[in-house]
């Protein structure tokens, strides 16, 4: 039987379910994540791809023997807490696809499956953790260093995977083995739907960042504490996240989110010593983002202080707003008989990978529009037609 993406996507369907949020929980090399790892790579071996996983922990699915100038596509497996079914998993799925109809059609050449570990940074807190380990976008120090909510540093995560974390950095001579990236994913929006289209070609990615802020004030008895003696946090934080959306509210295009509020210690009746939020902002243009964060910087130093609490906050990462290739992307969308181009709000692997070689990415029309939720969807004949306009897209850059 000849493989499909729904069919694919159907013998992963059990792996990481959330019975309490609902969707897919996948961490970065959790037991999910390390399944569908497996998963892939029976199936890259099924077809007689050479696998390989580097020191970054990114897996390598070689057609054509390993060498300079490949094309490749690809995505990742991990999720964010109780996301959709296809963020990642469809990229995935489409580049096998892909590589059958190319394999098919007798399209030869030096082309490649990558897959991407730590995308979603919902473990580690920084997003394409792989890509921008390989790329050097990130000190290979802090990664080994950044800790989980239990307490596990990622050194010690891909220790215990079989990696040596002392290796964990640049590798240009990996990188260099990249002609071309083109990733394919679900669309994060309801772009397409407008469109009535079913696949377009990204034409950019906005700027965005993650900073953690920390609200430090008193621990007590939440009984024995009367309210005008209080140096909540918790408080604090209340009134943080209200401005937060005041003050993008006010900024055209931006976005501003806490999507996570930790309370320490975090018993029922203990007022907390301290709060840690995480914030994400994006904006098309990277001087407002900086100027957006450094108004919530202020904000918080003074809510903070009117309830005799300190705040602090610290850039986890930040990535530049992504332009493709315009060249890359017309060819691609002539190639896809005209397919719409559209930006997004969303980070991805192939942003990070832009500038250090030529990456354009595809669009799989998401008929609800949501995503990181589990009511993110794509209807089977669409991921079908994305797969094949992957692989027209590899073909006509194969072929160049």
């Amino acid at each position: 039987m000849t493989d499909t993406v729904s069919s694919l996507l159907a013998e992963i369907a059990d792996v990481g379910t959330d019975p309490q949020r609902g969707g897919y929980t996948r961490p970065v090399y959790s037991g999910a994540e390390l399944d569908l790892r497996s998963w892939f790579v029976a199936h890259a071996q099924k077809r007689g791809l050479d696998v390989e996983t580097d020191r970054n922990g990114i897996i390598w699915a070689w057609h054509g023997g390993v060498g300079d100038g490949a094309v490749v596509t690809g995505s990742h497996l991990d999720s964010v807490p109780g996301g959709g079914a296809y963020d990642g998993p469809l990229g995935v799925a489409s580049a096998l696809v892909a590589f059958d109809q190319l394999d098919a059609r007798g399209a030869a050449g030096r082309r490649a499956i990558a897959v991407f570990p730590e995308e979603e940074g919902s473990r580690f807190g920084v997003a394409c953790l792989g890509s921008r380990l390989l790329t050097g976008a990130i000190d290979p120090d802090r990664a080994r260093s950044l800790t989980d909510t239990d307490g596990v540093t990622f050194a010690e995560a891909t220790r215990r995977t079989g990696l040596d974390p002392a290796h964990l950095g640049p590798d240009p001579e990996t990188l260099a083995r990249i002609g071309t990236f083109v990733e394919l994913h679900v669309e994060q929006g309801r772009g397409l739907v407008g469109l009535d289209r079913p696949v377009a070609v990204a034409s950019s990615i906005l700027g965005h960042g993650r900073w953690r802020i920390t609200l430090s004030g008193e621990g007590n008895h939440a009984g024995t504490t009367l309210m005008a003696d209080r140096r909540d946090p918790m408080v604090a934080a209340a009134l943080l996240v209200a401005e937060v959306r005041r003050l993008a509210r006010a900024v055209p295009d931006a976005r501003a989110t806490v999507g996570r509020l930790v309370a320490v210690p975090g018993g029922t009746n203990v007022i907390a010593s301290r709060v840690d939020l995480s914030l994400d902002v994006r904006h098309p243009d990277d001087a407002v983002t900086r100027h957006l964060v450094e108004e919530v910087g202020q904000a918080a130093r003074k809510l903070a202080a009117e309830e005799g609490c300190n705040a602090e906050m610290s850039e986890e990462s930040f990535t530049p707003t992504v332009d493709f290739d315009p060249r890359l992307r017309d060819r691609l969308a002539d190639v896809l008989d005209a397919a719409p181009q559209l930006g997004t709000g969303a980070g991805h692997d192939a942003g990070v990978l832009k500038d250090h070689v030529r990456t354009a990415m595809l669009f799989v029309r998401n008929p609800t529009g949501v995503s990181h939720a589990p009511a993110e969807e794509v209807e089977d004949a669409d991921a079908e037609t994305g797969a094949a306009a992957l692989a027209d897209s590899l073909e006509t850059l194969l072929r160049r």
